[in-house]
């Protein structure tokens, strides 16, 4: 149940419709968001039918659906695996769509982790323009990396970083920021019983005050003319319209732009912004009533007339060392005269147009194409996550083929399409990953942590 102060706030703020908007659907619901760099749009439908997959399209996005069967666990199956899908509660993958991102923009998601909301605005970049992902806490970076990896991003810098680096590095530099804010998780109480646990008007202003950081620094990052989605998983006055309306009071180059064409939801609430008003009505909120777990959305503009920042430069590149060079032109020949950097013994392949990162801390440029390793070049799993379709060598499994579950559980595999040397391993032209074939046979390359039990 939720605390008494919860209860106390909410009940005050919506009288009758309390027990009305905190009805939860009988169980929680569960969703999928497809990636399009994996699958046309327009194809996504069919091939869920086709893997046996039952879902309905979300009313909350574009591309994603509510999974029928609560019971079932997407990220079980080879798809997840192949990045074809990201697992997601359905209201969750409904900010990012907001953005309206464009292939070719410049983009920042500056609390990234787990990785769905950026997977999101990479599937709207199409391969073209830069993703900057960033996420403080080390450990959910790392969940960042793979998670982008898994969905074949070639086009994201990945940062370990504070929000304030970020915005000291990357002055009024994107086109789109997206600012998923770390919250008291009110709309999680049901998902994660320890957020209840947790829960207490304490942690609420302590998530404002971040959040009031955050939103900062991540103006700070918006060009001119540029758009901005602040959204949270709360209901929480300080952390939803209070923390807009404060913000626009302090931004005058700012202006909140209506989200009241939405078809899910209910919009914003004047009443939770009493101390700086502005038409909150703009915004948006998703309730219990509305089929989701919870959460907060506005959409906000930095005017035009706004002034700018300095460009940061452009990394510096070459080509590939010729270990790598030489590889690729075997196995990768569409990825030669790709421009590269060499971090330590780690070479990354680098999308046009990345800018330099100077002292930030960093978990990925582009594709991490390898290592070099005595001389030879060792590739990485994440260079056949991404180019794995365009691999000369490749052994390619069915979604019923055995040797589809044998691989994710780690185990090598006979070959049939795969001559010697190293293979991409597909399901269904999906990728799964590298292996080496030797005697008829694919060595695995799956890496341990990712594999099925």
């Amino acid at each position: 149940m939720p605390s008494a102060y919860f209860r106390q706030r909410e009940q005050a703020l919506l009288g009758e419709r309390y027990d009305q908007v905190y009805t939860y659907s009988k169980n929680i619901q569960k969703g999928i968001t497809i990636n399009p760099l994996r699958v046309p749009p327009g194809q996504a439908a069919a091939l869920l039918a086709a893997a046996g997959i039952d879902g309905v399209p979300s009313p909350f996005c574009p591309g994603a659906f509510v999974l029928k069967d609560p019971a079932w666990k997407p990220g079980r199956h080879p798809y997840h695996h192949a990045g074809v899908f990201y697992a997601q509660e359905p209201s969750a993958a409904a900010p990012a769509a907001l953005l309206d991102v464009q292939p070719g923009q410049k983009v920042l998601d500056l609390c990234a982790a787990p990785g769905g909301k950026a997977s999101q605005l990479a599937g709207a970049l199409a391969g073209q323009g830069i993703l900057v992902a960033n996420e403080y806490a080390p450990g959910r970076a790392r969940i960042l990396k793979s998670n982008l990896e898994r969905m074949g991003v070639a086009n994201a810098l990945v940062l370990n970083e504070t929000p304030a680096h970020v915005a000291a590095a990357f002055p009024a530099y994107f086109d789109r920021v997206l600012v998923d804010a770390p919250c008291s998780g009110e709309g999680m109480f049901r998902k994660e019983p320890e957020a209840e646990r947790q829960h207490s008007e304490a942690l609420v202003r302590q998530c404002a005050a971040l959040g009031r950081e955050i939103l900062e620094d991540a103006a700070a990052c918006l060009a001119p003319g540029g758009l901005m989605v602040y959204s949270t998983c709360t209901f929480a006055p300080q952390e939803d319209e209070g923390q807009v309306g404060a913000f626009l009071a302090r931004h005058p180059e700012f202006e909140p732009v209506d989200l009241q064409c939405l078809t899910f939801g209910s919009p914003g609430e004047p009443a939770r912004s009493p101390d700086a008003p502005f038409d909150a009505a703009r915004t948006r909120r998703i309730y219990p009533c509305h089929g989701g777990e919870g959460h907060f959305m506005a959409l906000l503009r930095k005017k035009a007339e706004a002034g700018g920042g300095a460009a940061p430069k452009p990394a510096a590149h070459a080509v590939p060392p010729a270990p790598c060079a030489e590889f690729l032109c075997r196995y990768f020949p569409v990825l030669a005269g790709t421009q590269a950097i060499l971090a330590g013994d780690t070479v990354y392949l680098l999308p046009h147009g990345l800018p330099a990162w100077g002292r930030l801390r960093l978990m990925r440029a582009g594709v991490e194409a390898g290592k070099l390793i005595k001389g030879r070049f060792e590739p990485a799993h994440g260079l056949f996550m991404a180019f794995g379709t365009a691999c000369r060598n490749a052994e390619r499994l069915a979604l019923d083929d055995p040797r589809t579950a044998a691989w994710l559980r780690g185990e090598e595999i006979s070959a049939a399409t795969a001559g010697n040397g190293y293979c991409a391993v597909l399901v269904d032209g999906f990728p799964l990953g590298g292996g080496k074939v030797s005697g008829g046979r694919v060595k695995n390359r799956y890496p341990r942590g990712l594999r099925s039990h």
